[in-house]
């Protein structure tokens, strides 16, 4: 009897354990409620990290000189105070920047696209006389910092007569050695390597060159590429101010090319000049560089939540294993 009921209490002890496990940890099929919980603690931690400076900024930048002096006020403003948005837009000339900084991100990023891409193909589909040592080139110019090369590039560029202008960003970009090309050449290398060498083979049977096999076959296949590299290389021309002020707009200052970053680096100044001739009704607070920063950064987050959404799909869509 004794015996008995040692091993009852073992199996109910056993399964007890064994209940918990699952709970905390799950099976093969399920994942365990305890292990869950553990995730979505740790990604709402981090989620709030990067929402928390978003949402304060969102929020301060509807309120007006009261709610900012009002303690009692710390994220819902009394009222929305939509002023500081038209103050902000106008010390930016948010309009008149908003196209010229597209074009500035967007023209070296679509010469990225094309460039990179027929590189990046070359280096996976091709085998030719050097073609690790340029490889090691290609890595060691993405190690190599812009700010050595940045006063010799600033002289080739006043040689060649294109400071001050959108071509000092789109020529580069166009030649393979955009802003962080190198990644991007890796990017389009690493995926094309996963494409399946018997569909370039069939197509090579069928009688496809090596252009009608790149532009039918590879390309269409590397759409979530594609929209990876559109994603960072805007997302990095937008946000450069440093290079964009040296370059595009040129040390004179007499270019006419700005972007809404290079604005928000100099609002302080462009805001009191502004409100010096009357052209504004407030003072310069902080809810108004609240405003103006968010001015600067909803078209990046317009367009990566439109190209998140396309970037998913596309990965759906192409189904494509190596060999």
């Amino acid at each position: 009897m004794t015996a008995q009921a040692i091993t009852k209490k073992d199996l109910r002890s056993y399964f007890t354990k064994e209940k918990l496990h699952r709970f905390m940890f799950g099976t093969r099929e399920k994942q365990g409620a305890g292990k869950m919980i553990a995730i979505y603690g740790l990604l709402i931690c981090i989620g709030f990290v990067y929402l928390y400076p978003i949402f304060y900024m969102i929020s301060t930048s509807f309120m007006d000189q009261n709610d900012l002096l009002d303690t009692s006020v710390k994220w819902i403003p009394s009222h929305f105070y939509l002023q500081n948005y038209i103050d902000a837009g106008t010390s930016l000339d948010f309009w008149a920047s908003f196209f010229k900084g597209i074009l500035i991100a967007g023209l070296p990023t679509a010469c990225n696209i094309f460039v990179d891409m027929m590189v990046g193909y070359g280096f996976a589909r091709y085998e030719f006389k050097g073609k690790k040592i340029m490889m090691g080139i290609l890595i060691f110019s993405y190690i190599l910092p812009n700010q050595v090369t940045m006063i010799p590039t600033y002289v080739l560029y006043n040689n060649m007569g294109i400071l001050g202008t959108i071509w000092t960003f789109a020529l580069p970009a166009l030649l393979g050695n955009g802003l962080n090309a190198p990644i991007f050449i890796l990017i389009f290398y690493q995926f094309f390597k996963q494409v399946p060498k018997v569909l370039m083979e069939a197509a090579a049977i069928d009688g496809a060159g090596h252009f009608k096999r790149f532009f039918r076959i590879a390309v269409p296949s590397a759409v979530p590429a594609i929209v990876t590299v559109v994603l960072f290389s805007f997302v990095w021309y937008w946000n450069e101010s440093y290079l964009t002020e040296l370059y595009v707009q040129g040390l004179s200052g007499n270019s006419i090319w700005t972007n809404l970053v290079v604005q928000l680096k100099n609002f302080d100044s462009s805001f009191a000049s502004k409100a010096t001739v009357g052209s504004t009704a407030t003072s310069l607070n902080e809810s108004v560089r609240m405003a103006a920063t968010s001015l600067s950064i909803i078209p990046l987050l317009i367009m990566y939540l439109i190209l998140q959404k396309q970037f998913v799909e596309s990965i759906d869509r192409a189904g494509i294993t190596g060999e």
